[in-house]
């Protein structure tokens, strides 16, 4: 299965660091194609320019300062996000893709009143993720990314199979725990 992994976190010797390498290695070891994007690796720029916000709905010229990223994104038939979640949200470098890459005619499409989802292609859809404070915390904030990739990502993909696979409380959390979460993110990835 021809996978598309976005990876958002700058610092190589982060646990998201060992998370994105523990998705990459089981989805690879299953025989799937993995398009391996590391937003910051490659140098992603996430910030959406006023000309492109001025041609956003013009279709099919929306997509030319990305059409790399559209490419990756409409030959995937699964999708999985791995983020560290700050502030209550994703990290800029992932809401700049969200905002450049999912475009009319790509992410969704317009039809008079109606808005249909756009990456159908998609069949499988998981966000990895770590927050810092507790699952409560988040909660009390209302969760926005959790809501984002099971509702809003969710959609652009016409509903597909999807995991939320969090790790709260890592400003807490010791060895066995991390150790504990990549062994369920390795079982997650074998089955998703």
């Amino acid at each position: 299965m021809k996978t598309l992994v976005l990876y958002a976190h700058p610092c190589p010797e982060s646990f998201n660091a060992a998370v994105h390498q523990t998705v990459v290695e089981t989805l690879t070891a299953r025989g799937w194609d993995v398009d391996d994007c590391d937003l910051n690796a490659e140098g992603f720029a996430p910030v959406l320019t006023e000309a492109e916000r001025r041609g956003y709905h013009d279709i099919p010229d929306n997509i030319a300062p990305v059409r790399d990223y559209v490419a990756r994104l409409q030959a995937a038939e699964a999708l999985v996000m791995v983020f560290p979640v700050w502030n209550f949200g994703y990290p800029a470098i992932l809401k700049g893709f969200l905002d450049r890459v999912f475009l009319p005619d790509v992410s969704f499409k317009l039809g008079g009143r109606d808005v249909r989802p756009g990456l159908t292609n998609i069949k499988r859809l998981a966000a990895c993720t770590t927050y810092g404070g507790k699952r409560s915390r988040a909660m009390m904030n209302g969760d926005p990314p959790r809501k984002n990739v099971t509702r809003a990502v969710r959609y652009s993909c016409g509903w597909p199979k999807t995991r939320y696979i969090p790790l709260y409380d890592m400003n807490n959390n010791g060895p066995d725990v991390l150790k504990k979460h990549l062994a369920r993110v390795r079982k997650e990835m074998q089955t998703l």
